[in-house]
């Protein structure tokens, strides 16, 4: 699951002095929420300004409700059934606006594998490699990728994955089983991450995705320097485990700081009100 940074009981706090009309509070609440809904949101759209967007559109919920929170569940729990029923019923994201699925996105993989230049740079095919596994998920309809993403990516128990997706454990186990069958046939199939035998290989996608503009040389969007100590570990146990285990490799990651940014100045402005 995402990490929320603070305590259950630190949330609680926060969330009774921002009740109580602390604006300070109210931003750190947010801020220490962001960067799990940002990765929630991510998932759920493959695509980063798309889910910048959303996570402000969550967080700004997030801040208009709290009079209505009641401390039924977890404040973290509780964030992320706002952000599960904003992102299923939200416009579609660039990557969705695409209408993929498992075929058309396997005719993509195979176009344009070209062999690795003398001058590949590691980091560009690791790009490559969290942007397709972020477009992978969008073959996926909405109501099955959260169940995958809940249940298998973040791994979460299944009483906890139906209550944030709001629906019940049976159903939630039943959309989680088929999600996961779609997604381990095609990583088996085609992606040389999962399966060496497999056609598709991110370095040799690299050339490609950089004509397209899918990546950048000089702006990396989902790879980061600090990760390429860990690649050669993180391939290693993606090969030893199941489809889950490529997914679940991506990096922890940080809402931008705009995000907080604009809504602390919303806050400061009074175009963001703190609920009675």
């Amino acid at each position: 699951m995402p990490v929320v940074n603070a305590s259950e009981q630190e949330l609680s706090e926060l969330v009774r002095a921002a009740r109580d009309g602390d604006g300070r509070a109210l931003e750190h609440l947010l801020r220490a929420l962001s960067d799990a809904i940002y990765g929630v949101c991510l998932r759920m759209t493959g695509s980063p300004p798309d889910a910048e967007d959303a996570t402000q559109e969550v967080l700004i919920k997030v801040a208009t409700r709290l009079g209505g929170f009641r401390g039924d569940a977890a404040v973290g729990t509780w964030a992320y059934r706002i952000a599960v029923n904003h992102l299923l019923d939200r416009r579609k994201s660039a990557i969705e606006a695409l209408g993929l699925d498992f075929d058309r996105f396997a005719a993509d993989l195979q176009e344009g594998q070209q062999s690795p230049r003398a001058d590949f740079e590691p980091m560009l095919a690791e790009e490559v490699k969290l942007g397709c596994t972020l477009a992978m998920l969008t073959c996926l309809d909405r109501q099955h990728r959260i169940a995958y993403v809940l249940g298998e990516v973040f791994d979460l128990p299944p009483a906890l994955a139906a209550q944030i997706a709001g629906t019940t454990q049976p159903a939630h186990r039943q959309r989680l089983s088929r999600a996961r069958r779609q997604i381990e046939a095609f990583t088996q199939s085609y992606c040389g991450v999962v399966n060496p035998a497999a056609p598709c290989s991110c370095d040799r996608r690299v050339a490609r995705a950089l004509e397209l503009g899918r990546i950048k040389r000089d702006r990396l969007v989902l790879a980061s320097p600090e990760q390429q100590r860990t690649q050669d570990s993180v391939r290693q146990m993606e090969r030893l485990h199941d489809a889950a285990a490529l997914f679940r490799s991506h990096p922890q990651y940080r809402a931008p700081e705009r995000i907080v940014q604009t809504l602390s100045a919303a806050l400061t402005s009074g175009l963001l009100q703190i609920p009675d």
